[in-house]
């Protein structure tokens, strides 16, 4: 089995993959104080649910957009699984991708994977949003090329702020309105509304706009948590692949064998 860690601002999620198809996921909390030793008191326990051993484990691929908690996951490889942990973006883990974009380096180790995967299941124009704790677009060319971007806020950290600068306004949930109305009658209403109708209106817009500039059809292809809940009132995505960052390390690491 592979064991693919995805380390987000957000998250770690965890997943096992066999013969190209996941076979279990987890996530925790980001921390990048937890140590290989805690990740692997946690880790092992939940693999056992699965009749999953250490032993099972024949190889582990990272993708991490948080520098310091690389280190703790290595050991966690190493340590717990007997096994060099591959990272992607770096040898032998290339992107194997153009990145026509200003500066490379810069790009997001989660991003260059969601592209790679979802160009590897629709080799086509594609525009790949990703609502993590930024919400990003991406333009990948029907040939895979990566071409920019877009990085917004996410949906949580707008809240948070809009919550946190405002004395009276409650904390909500993030939740599908009742109705299509747009005139909130109450404060929590009106929240609902600015904040999920709000985000409707900004990806319907700037895929709009992405479209009219590739100048050629483009797919809308999301991914991460929230993508179903906003799905529900708009026909913008063409397609929802939860699990593109994890199918995107899998196809690297099948690559870099």
């Amino acid at each position: 089995m592979l064991l693919a860690i995805d380390a987000g601002n957000t998250n770690v999620v965890f997943a096992l993959v066999k013969n190209g198809e996941i076979a279990a996921r987890w996530r925790i909390a980001t921390d990048p104080r937890r140590t290989g030793d805690e990740y692997a008191v946690w880790l092992h326990n939940l693999m056992a649910l699965e009749g999953v051993t250490p032993d099972d484990i024949e190889a582990v691929i990272i993708s991490t957009v948080v520098p310091r908690a690389l280190h703790n996951l290595q050991v966690l490889a190493s340590k717990y699984f007997d096994v060099e942990a591959l990272v992607a973006g770096e040898p032998p883990v290339e992107w194997g991708i153009s990145l026509d974009i200003d500066e490379p380096s810069s790009l997001g180790a989660d991003r260059a994977v969601n592209v790679i995967a979802a160009h590897a299941l629709h080799p086509e124009d594609l525009i790949i949003i990703d609502f993590g704790t930024a919400t990003t677009f991406d333009v990948a060319d029907y040939e895979g090329a990566y071409k920019g971007g877009v990085i917004a806020p996410g949906i949580n950290l707008s809240l948070d702020a809009l919550v946190g600068a405002a004395a009276k306004l409650p904390r909500i949930a993030i939740e599908a309105p009742r109705d299509r109305s747009v005139i909130g009658t109450n404060t929590e209403d009106q929240m609902h509304i600015g904040v999920y109708w709000g985000y409707i209106a900004m990806i319907e817009g700037l895929v709009a706009r992405t479209r009219a500039e590739i100048g050629r059809p483009a797919k809308v292809v999301s991914t991460g948590g929230l993508a179903t809940l906003f799905d529900q009132h708009t026909d913008v995505f063409d397609v929802i692949e939860p699990d593109l960052t994890i199918q995107g390390l899998a196809m690297l690491y099948e690559r870099s064998r």
